[in-house]
C-alpha cells in the first residue's frame, strides 16, 4: 500500500493505494480523522478488492458538510449549509486530478464517519457518480434529513448504515433521534438497494476508524 500526500485547491489530499486498485474510496477527512488514516488502512487489510483510499481536508466540519443552514447544536457555531460547494471540489476537482494519478478503471464509493457519513448519503442523492455509500454514524438526526431523503432517494447500489448502541442515549434532544432516524433511513432503503445496517458496541466516539473501515469493506464485498 503505497501512501502520497498532495495538495489540491488549498486543500490537503491523503491517497493510499494498492497495485492495480479495483475501487476507489473518497472520505472527507478533518484533522482528527486524518491522523487516524494509517489505523483506518491497517484495518482494511483484508478488504475484498485491491482498493485506493483518497481522505480530502475538511476544515470547517459544520459549514462544508452540512447540506443546509441548521442552527448550532453545541456552542454558538451554526451549520453552513456548503456541502454543494465540497461536492463540486470532488467531482469536478479531486475525481479528475485521482483519475490521472490512478491507471486502473475503478468502482467509485463515497464515505466517512459522523457529519462526514452524511454528506456522504446526501451526496448519493445529488449525483449517480458513486455506485457505493459508506456511512458510519452518520449525523441522519440532522434537521429534516428524513423529510429530504423520502422525496430525494439514494442512488447509489449499495448502502452501508452503523450506529453505535449507546448513540441514541445522548444527552441532547435532537442526537437523540439518532436511533429512530437511522431505522426509518434503513427502511427506506431495503426495497431498492443493497443495505445494511451494522450496530457497534459503545458511543459515537469509539473505534471511528475500525468503523469507517468496516464500511468501506462491506461496500468492496458486495462489488466484488
Amino acid at each position: 500500500m503505497r501512501k502520497q500526500v498532495f495538495e489540491l485547491d488549498g486543500r490537503a489530499v491523503t491517497l493510499y493505494t494498492d497495485d492495480s486498485p479495483q475501487i476507489l474510496f473518497l472520505q472527507p477527512a478533518d484533522a482528527h480523522d486524518t491522523e487516524l488514516l494509517d489505523a483506518e488502512i491497517e484495518a482494511m487489510q483484508d478488504c475484498a478488492l485491491p482498493f485506493a483510499l483518497a481522505a480530502f481536508e475538511v476544515r470547517d466540519w459544520n459549514r462544508d458538510l452540512s447540506p443546509w443552514e441548521a442552527p448550532p447544536i453545541f456552542g454558538k457555531v451554526p451549520f453552513a449549509g456548503m456541502a454543494q460547494e465540497t461536492l463540486f471540489f470532488v467531482l469536478d476537482r479531486l475525481l479528475p486530478d485521482l483519475r490521472t494519478r490512478l491507471a486502473t478503471v475503478m468502482k467509485l464509493c463515497i464515505g466517512g464517519y459522523s457529519l462526514a457519513g452524511l454528506f456522504a448519503l446526501w451526496a448519493a442523492t445529488r449525483t449517480d457518480a458513486f455506485s457505493g455509500v459508506a456511512a458510519a454514524s452518520p449525523s441522519v438526526w440532522f434537521p429534516g434529513w428524513i423529510d429530504y431523503v423520502k422525496a430525494n432517494p439514494i442512488q447509489t447500489t449499495a448502502v452501508y448504515l452503523s450506529l453505535g448502541d449507546r448513540e441514541e442515549r445522548a444527552k441532547n434532544p435532537l442526537m437523540a433521534t439518532v436511533g429512530d432516524c437511522i431505522r426509518e433511513q434503513y427502511a427506506l432503503l431495503q426495497a431498492d438497494h443493497i443495505v445494511t445496517l451494522e450496530w457497534n458496541p459503545g458511543n459515537h466516539f469509539k473505534d471511528l476508524e475500525k468503523r469507517t473501515a468496516r464500511a468501506f469493506c462491506w461496500i468492496a464485498e458486495q462489488e466484488k
